[in-house]
């Protein structure tokens, strides 16, 4: 398993993570054996949303004795009333179900505090601007939770959020499809029809990976099989399936993106999620099934796929393009995404234009043209050299 930085958090969490959704319909027993599979392939972060009293208990029960071992994303407002589900902003049914979470998680903290599901502006504008903040503050200043994190299927209420400088990191949904669609304050408009919004990536979306890389706010990844759609060409917006290991690709290529938190009902598939450690080039390839679906909107946009490798001159040619579309939507470039360009071994004024890479880019990028103006943007003379 490898691990990566989740931002300003500076916490190192496994590529590959637990959502644990799918336990509310387990057994104690069947809980324990997914944990420990989990457990057994380095997986070492997990995401509690779920308020249901009995999941809560039950994965508390299977954590004890490895507890130290686990980053908890642990939902602040995420109530259980009259026997179900509510997210709620009521800071008394707020503070008893989050204190009902740590007693039935057997601990006295949560690594990560999470915001729970605002996914409409009026909502976090009202969390800011009132109590609810506040109590976090209070569970932060106390150590009760060590960071704080939101959860949101908003671009727009991302970027506010980061902007806010209120949160360290961020709980947001990835994926190919949802990465066209525009925003929404509501979740199921991203499992409605596709076709008429196939026209590019929302470029909300675009930006809010940017900015969270250039704020150093560390992602991880909610509903990165669409569903499971994705998985069925039947109800993939493509028209073709996707196997899990292109889904989590695609999600980890993303800027920001330190893990993807996947659901699991059966043991085997915590070993289907792990195997992307191991898994070859061809099982991760998102990009040319994409490419040659029969309905896709990315050409002419660099994916980060890497499929334009290997460079004569050994350019690292997908982060050259990633540094460039950081710096390219700023009015002045930041002096960490410059720096980050210049540390490169090889840069953008290196590229030769053989056009190799080019014919190789299943998405039809100018991969030439886009040195020439990358190399323009950073003011790279030759490689760095000035």
């Amino acid at each position: 398993m490898r691990y990566r930085r989740l931002g300003k958090t500076e916490l190192m969490v496994s590529e590959i993570g637990l959502g644990a959704e799918w336990f509310e319909r387990m057994d104690l027993e069947k809980c324990r054996q997914i944990i420990r599979t989990c457990e057994a392939q380095g997986i070492n972060i997990l995401d509690c949303w779920m308020s249901e009293p009995n999941v809560r208990s039950a994965i508390g029960t299977c954590l004890k004795g490895t507890r130290e071992k686990w980053y908890i994303q642990g939902h602040i407002g995420s109530t259980w009333q009259g026997g179900q589900y509510v997210r709620s902003r009521d800071l008394n049914m707020v503070k008893s179900a989050f204190e009902d979470l740590l007693a039935r998680l057997q601990t006295d903290y949560i690594d990560l505090g999470m915001i729970h599901y605002v996914d409409a502006e009026k909502d976090w504008d009202g969390i800011v601007d009132g109590p609810f903040i506040e109590y976090v503050h209070e569970l932060k200043e106390k150590g009760i939770i060590r960071h704080v994190g939101l959860s949101t299927h908003n671009p727009q209420v991302a970027k506010k959020a980061v902007l806010s400088g209120e949160i360290e990191m961020l709980l947001f949904s990835v994926n190919p499809a949802f990465d066209l669609m525009p925003p929404t304050e509501n979740i199921d408009d991203y499992y409605g029809e596709y076709d008429a919004a196939l026209a590019g990536m929302d470029p909300q979306r675009e930006e809010l990976y940017r900015l969270c890389e250039q704020q150093d706010i560390g992602m991880t990844v909610m509903k990165g099989y669409g569903g499971g759609r994705l998985l069925d060409e039947k109800t993939s917006p493509f028209g073709v399936a996707l196997l899990p290991t292109q889904c989590i690709h695609y999600a980890l290529t993303r800027p920001s993106v330190a893990s993807i938190l996947v659901g699991y009902s059966e043991p085997e598939h915590v070993l289907e999620a792990a195997s992307y450690e191991t898994a070859c080039d061809a099982e991760k390839d998102y990009a040319s099934v994409l490419a040659a679906a029969p309905q896709h909107a990315y050409s002419g946009r660099c994916m980060y796929c890497n499929h334009c490798k290997p460079c004569p001159e050994n350019i690292d040619i997908a982060m050259v393009n990633k540094l460039y579309d950081l710096a390219a939507v700023q009015e002045t470039m930041p002096e960490s995404v410059r720096a980050h360009y210049f540390a490169l071994e090889k840069n953008a004024a290196d590229c030769t234009g053989c056009g190799g890479c080019e014919t190789r880019c299943p998405f039809g990028v100018k991969v030439a043209q886009r040195m020439r103006e990358a190399a323009e943007l950073f003011g790279d003379c030759h490689g760095g050299k000035h």
